[in-house]
Parts: structure tokens; C-alpha cells; sequence
């Protein structure tokens, strides 16, 4: 089962330019079996998504791209924001708490510079620089792929989930339409709820996959 894990909508992402009809229309489109709305610092009520679902015939789940100390982390299971998850040991209670799950998003960010990592040396400086922050170590799984990072950032993202020995997820990170359809993660099993992809995420029954990489192998071969 294909699912896009990571997505935002405006207004709830003001950053966004993509309302949440037409992101799940796209992601239909675009071949998803379900997609996860994980606006910034907010959370959409599972009636709503509920309706979304109804209304487009494609999984919808409700989740959260959190803020905190240790980067942007996506949360399912949790319902709204409480004052105190900016701290990532917090945001760990609150999620051991009620169940939930918490990935680290783009992990590269603060800790992988392109330039500088072109160099193997530095690059395996920065790679162990960030093994040693305790804080990713509170996390269930990595997104080791993001659809707006470069390639070198992604695979510094696998690095990392690798010496962490975590899963892996994808996500598209889409605020534009035109970003819809290039990253996602594949599950083993069917998931119908919230609880089925925390139970599956937790479990590590999932691939992150790079979907411009495939759409180009198949455009090879057609061609």
C-alpha cells in the first residue's frame, strides 16, 4: 500500500499553496492508495479527514509536522498541539502517552551542508555528528526520503537511519501540486485507521520509495 506520509494545505500550513481537495485529488491522481495530512504545529480533525476520504475515494489520515528542538518531526496519534512539544522529550511523553508514533522529517536539515559534504571526510564528520544527537534517538523511524531534498541529502537521510538502525519512510513534503507524486512510503499491509499505520510504522513493515526514480525507469523502458 502506497502512502504519502508527509503533505500540507492551506490556510493550516500558511506555507502551503495547495487546498486539501486538491492535494488528495493529486494524489488519486498521481497513483497514492492513501495520503497523510501533517500540517505544521496543527492537526485536522478525523471527522474531517473522514469526509476527505468519503469525498475522493482515497485514504485520508490526519497527522502533525511538529516544530521542535531536534528539527521537524511527523507525529500520528496525537489529536492537537500542547504547549511543551517544541522539546523533543516532551513530545516523546505525550506520545508514549496516547500511543502515537514520531518520525524524524528531513533529518538533513541543520546537519548535512551539500558544499562541504561533497568531501568524504566531512561529509562522514557530519554523518557522525549527528549519530551522536541523543534526541534523534528518541524517534520511532527516519524519513529517508523526502520529495524536495536533493539526492545527496536523501542519502545522507539513509546514513542516518541506518547507523540509528531505524526504519525508513518517504514522504513528498508537498506544498505545491507539481511536488505530488514524488515520494512516498510502501507498507507490506493494508491500512485502513490511524492505529493501523502507527501499528505498521512501529512494527517496520515499510520502504521508503523515490518515485521520480521509478517514473524515470519506466520512461526509459518505454522508450
Amino acid at each position: 500500500m502506497l502512502i504519502d506520509l508527509h503533505t500540507h494545505t492551506y490556510p493550516k500550513s500558511d506555507d502551503s499553496f495547495v487546498s486539501a481537495d486538491e492535494l488528495v485529488d493529486a494524489a488519486r491522481q498521481s497513483g497514492m492508495d492513501g495520503i497523510c495530512l501533517t500540517e505544521h504545529d496543527d492537526f485536522w480533525p478525523t471527522d474531517a479527514a473522514r469526509e476527505l476520504t468519503r469525498r475522493h475515494g482515497i485514504l485520508v489520515l490526519p497527522g502533525s509536522e511538529i516544530n521542535t528542538d531536534a528539527g521537524h518531526v511527523l507525529v500520528f496519534g496525537l489529536q492537537q498541539y500542547k504547549f511543551g512539544m517544541h522539546k523533543p522529550a516532551f513530545l516523546r511523553e505525550e506520545a508514549d502517552r496516547h500511543g502515537a508514533v514520531l518520525i524524524a522529517a528531513h533529518p538533513y536539515r541543520r546537519r548535512f551542508l551539500a558544499d562541504p559534504g561533497k568531501d568524504p571526510e566531512v561529509r562522514s564528520e557530519m554523518l557522525h555528528r549527528a549519530l551522536d544527537d541523543e534526541m534523534l534517538r528518541l524517534f520511532d523511524a527516519v524519513e529517508s526520503h523526502n520529495g524536495r531534498g536533493k539526492e545527496s541529502e536523501n542519502r545522507f537521510a539513509d546514513d542516518l537511519r541506518q547507523g540509528l538502525r531505524l526504519p525508513g519512510t518517504g514522504g513528498s513534503d508537498t506544498h505545491y501540486l507539481r511536488q505530488m507524486g514524488t515520494a512516498a512510503t510502501l507498507f507490506e499491509r493494508r491500512i485502513a485507521s490511524v492505529e493501523e499505520l502507527i501499528a505498521e510504522l512501529k512494527a517496520g513493515r515499510m520502504r521508503a520509495v523515490d518515485l521520480t526514480e521509478a517514473a524515470q525507469e519506466t520512461a526509459g523502458r518505454s522508450g
